[in-house]
């Protein structure tokens, strides 16, 4: 048997649950890759009755079970911590420690050898801060679990990734007024030389073509809208450049993601979270998957959040969570993508 995917329930009021069943189901016909859902198989069974699924095969396993287990028959389930399983929309804070096992669990499993890569459904984040969460999101808890399990440093760079456009963003859950005083050319070219590394050794392109945007309005135009295009931004980009990586910029952001721009890159990194997923969700809302580089591990996620008010109705989209699972499936194998 191959080593399935581990795909955690997210915040199980939300429509994780419904994507995971949809996605199990409809398996078949999307040609999905073995997985196994991280949550608790109570939620999964009442989440299944409440969009009227009846006897919905599920079976659980202990992580180590996975790779000697199939789930072409059953749905898979890594029990973590019990939550509350008829919580569609309402959400409970006593289910954050659940959330926050079912990831750790998750992640555990492919250091173990047991899963090929991580798929995460969406969190609800102040649920979790509620709990003590002492993480900005994601991205930021799965780099301190990578440096749990590695004891080395980790930066672990968000990704939003799709077939129409890729961006980076270089800061990501900080209020806008914080961004300028954290943009520091150390922080960009870290940023960045993790970008070319893993699109070199996650996404098969040998040279990845970089665009950068500016901070500013028309990047700074030479000082007279702002100095850090000028610089900092200029500056790094430079160092890089005699690096060999195919880097260019800082480029007004405005004109940076219309058809014609967007065939002279591979990924453009961008300087805060907005410019990067604003054209990204605008242009591949349903298709866009979350990837988090520089992790010693493969993780994908669906760029959207938890849909507390559509949860349990049967109208959720799968296709963000489809291609999450496929894109993890090929970076894992190290296919070109």
């Amino acid at each position: 048997m191959t080593k399935p995917l581990a795909l955690t329930m997210g915040e199980p009021s939300g429509i994780g649950p419904d994507l995971a069943i949809s996605a199990w189901l409809n398996r078949q016909e999307l040609n999905l890759p073995a997985f196994a859902v991280f949550g608790c198989a109570e939620t999964l069974t009442a989440r299944a009755l409440t969009l009227g699924i009846h006897n919905l095969p599920l079976r659980t396993a202990s992580a180590d079970q996975l790779p000697h287990t199939s789930g072409n028959d059953s749905l898979l389930v890594v029990n973590s911590a019990a939550v509350e399983p008829n919580c569609c929309g309402q959400l409970n804070s006593a289910n954050g420690h659940a959330v926050v096992e079912s990831i750790q669990n998750a992640v555990s499993a492919v250091f173990n050898g047991f899963c090929s890569a991580v798929v995460t459904n969406p969190i609800h984040k102040k649920n979790l801060y509620d709990t003590g969460f002492a993480y900005p999101g994601h991205t930021e808890f799965l780099g301190a679990l990578a440096q749990q399990h590695t004891g080395q440093p980790v930066t672990p760079v968000m990704l939003i990734a799709s077939d129409i456009l890729s961006t980076v963003p270089v800061t990501i859950h900080i209020p806008l007024e914080d961004v300028s005083k954290t943009l520091t050319s150390e922080l960009i070219s870290e940023t960045i030389r993790i970008c070319n590394a893993d699109f070199i050794k996650r996404f098969g392109i040998s040279a990845p073509r970089i665009a950068v945007a500016g901070l500013n309005p028309h990047a700074g135009e030479d000082g007279s809208m702002g100095l850090e295009d000028r610089d900092v931004i200029a500056p790094t980009l430079a160092e890089l450049k005699a690096d060999g990586i195919n880097v260019f910029g800082p480029l007004p952001a405005d004109t940076m993601f219309h058809p014609r721009a967007r065939a002279r890159y591979d990924v453009a990194v961008c300087m805060y979270h907005d410019q990067a997923l604003i054209p990204a969700k605008t242009l591949a809302f349903d298709e866009g998957v979350n990837v988090t580089l520089g992790l010693p591990f493969v993780r994908t996620s669906p760029d959207h959040g938890t849909a507390l008010d559509i949860a349990g109705k049967g109208v959720a989209r799968s296709d963000s969570l489809v291609s999450a699972i496929k894109l993890a499936e090929k970076m894992a194998a190290g296919g070109t993508i």
